[in-house]
C-alpha cells in the first residue's frame, strides 16, 4: 500500500510525484516507455507569463521563480515578436494588449529578424520577457527529486483497471499493481478515459492536435538570437530551434487521444502563413511532428479532488501551458492533497477546481 498513485508520466504527473514525495510514498505509472513521451516531449518550450486564461496566468507567474532558480534555472533569453499585416489590425491589437507587448518601430523589428518582408509587415510589437524553457532539464529535475525521495516511477505500464477499495484505490498497470489512499489523474489526453476506468464522471476534456515543422535556417542565417515570431490571433508561430526554425500553424483540431502526427495540408497552411510575412522561401521541411493540447471546456486547468469520488484527484487540462505552469500547478496539487492552505490565491484555486465544470 502506498500513499499516492499518479497516472501519467508527462510534466504534470512527474511534477506532482516530486511534490507528493515529500508527503508520503508515491508510485507513478506511465503507459509509454519513457517519461514525457506525448505532449510534454513536443512542447514549444516557451515561458510567456501572460499566455492563457486568468487562472493560467496566475499559475505562470507563480511558477516563474522556480523555473528561474531550480536545477540552476531552466529559462533562457528569447523574446516574443508579434508581426501584423493589413487586415489583421483588430487581432494584432487584442494580442498586444493581452500579452503585454509594446509596439515598436518596424526598423527595430527588421533588425531583430532580418527576413521580415517590409511589403507585408505593417506593425510589430515586442517584449523581451518571454523565455525559452529547457523542458528536458525541467522534467528530469522533477523526476530526480521524486526518485531521491523514494518514489517508484514505472514506465511501459498502461493502466488497465482501477477499482475502489476500503482503503482508497487499487490500480493495475500491465504486470504492476499498487494500492493507494489518493489517486492522481495526470493522464493528459487520456485523463477522461482514466476517470471512466475509476467510475468517475469525465470532465469533457478535449484533446487538440498541434502540428510543427522544422525548417532550415532561412537563407543560411544565424537565427539563434531571433525572438519567437507570433501571428495575430495565434494564427501561426515560428521559433528558433538549434540554429533552425520550427514553424506551426498553431492548429487546434479536436481528435481522439492517440500518438499524434502532423498532417501535410495543415503544415502547408502554417508554412504559407509564415512565408507571407518573410522574404526567404521555405525550400524544404526537415522534420515534422504533432502533439495533443488537452483543454477543459473553459480552457483553464483542472486541479482538485473530484467532488463525487473521495480520494480521486484531477491534474489535467494543461492545454499548451503544462511546462510553464508545472511548478505552481504541482505545488497547488500537493497543498490540496496535503491539507495545507494553498500558496496560490483563493480566486485562482476556485477557478481551477473541477467542481466548477459540474456547476457549469
Amino acid at each position: 500500500m502506498t500513499d499516492f498513485v499518479v497516472v501519467g508520466g508527462g510534466i504534470a504527473g512527474v511534477s506532482a510525484a516530486a511534490r507528493l514525495s515529500h508527503l508520503g510514498t508515491v508510485t507513478l505509472f506511465e503507459a509509454e516507455p519513457a517519461l514525457g513521451y506525448h505532449a510534454s516531449g513536443r512542447s514549444a518550450a516557451m515561458f510567456e507569463e501572460n499566455y492563457g486564461s486568468a487562472s493560467t496566468v496566475a499559475l505562470n507567474r507563480a511558477s516563474h521563480d522556480y523555473l528561474a532558480r531550480e536545477n540552476g534555472g531552466v529559462l533562457g533569453p528569447r523574446g516574443l515578436l508579434l508581426v501584423g499585416s493589413a487586415g489583421n489590425t483588430a487581432a494584432f491589437e487584442a494580442d498586444m494588449a493581452k500579452l503585454g507587448l509594446a509596439e515598436i518601430a518596424l526598423d527595430e523589428a527588421f533588425a531583430m529578424v532580418p527576413i521580415l518582408d517590409p511589403s507585408a509587415v505593417s506593425r510589430a510589437a515586442h517584449h523581451a520577457t518571454a523565455q525559452d524553457i529547457d523542458t528536458g532539464l525541467l522534467l528530469q529535475g522533477f523526476a530526480g527529486q521524486a526518485r531521491a525521495n523514494g518514489a517508484a516511477i514505472v514506465t511501459g505500464a498502461r493502466v488497465e483497471t482501477i477499482r475502489r477499495t476500503p482503503a482508497g484505490w487499487h490500480v493495475r498497470a500491465g504486470a504492476h499493481e499498487a494500492g493507494a489512499r489518493i489517486l492522481v489523474n495526470a493522464a493528459g489526453a487520456w485523463a477522461d478515459r482514466v476517470a471512466a476506468l475509476a467510475g468517475v464522471a469525465p470532465l469533457g476534456l478535449i484533446p487538440c492536435r498541434r502540428s510543427v515543422a522544422l525548417i532550415p535556417a532561412p537563407g543560411g542565417r544565424d537565427a539563434r538570437g531571433w525572438p519567437m515570431l507570433f501571428g495575430p490571433g495565434e494564427s501561426w508561430y515560428a521559433k528558433p530551434e538549434a540554429g533552425k526554425l520550427i514553424v506551426s500553424p498553431a492548429d487546434e483540431t479536436p481528435v481522439e487521444p492517440h500518438d499524434a502526427w502532423a498532417e501535410e495540408m495543415t503544415l502547408a497552411e502554417g508554412i504559407a502563413r509564415y512565408q507571407a510575412v518573410v522574404t526567404e522561401p521555405v525550400t524544404r521541411v526537415e522534420h515534422s511532428w504533432a502533439g495533443l493540447r488537452t483543454f477543459a471546456p473553459d480552457r483553464s486547468l483542472v486541479i482538485g479532488f473530484a467532488p463525487e469520488a473521495e480520494g480521486f484527484f484531477w491534474l489535467a487540462g494543461q492545454g499548451g501551458y503544462g511546462m510553464q505552469t508545472s511548478p505552481a500547478a504541482s505545488r497547488l496539487a500537493a497543498d490540496l492533497i496535503g491539507g495545507r492552505a494553498p500558496a496560490l490565491d483563493r480566486a485562482s484555486v476556485a477557478a481551477l477546481d473541477p467542481a466548477r465544470i459540474a456547476r457549469a
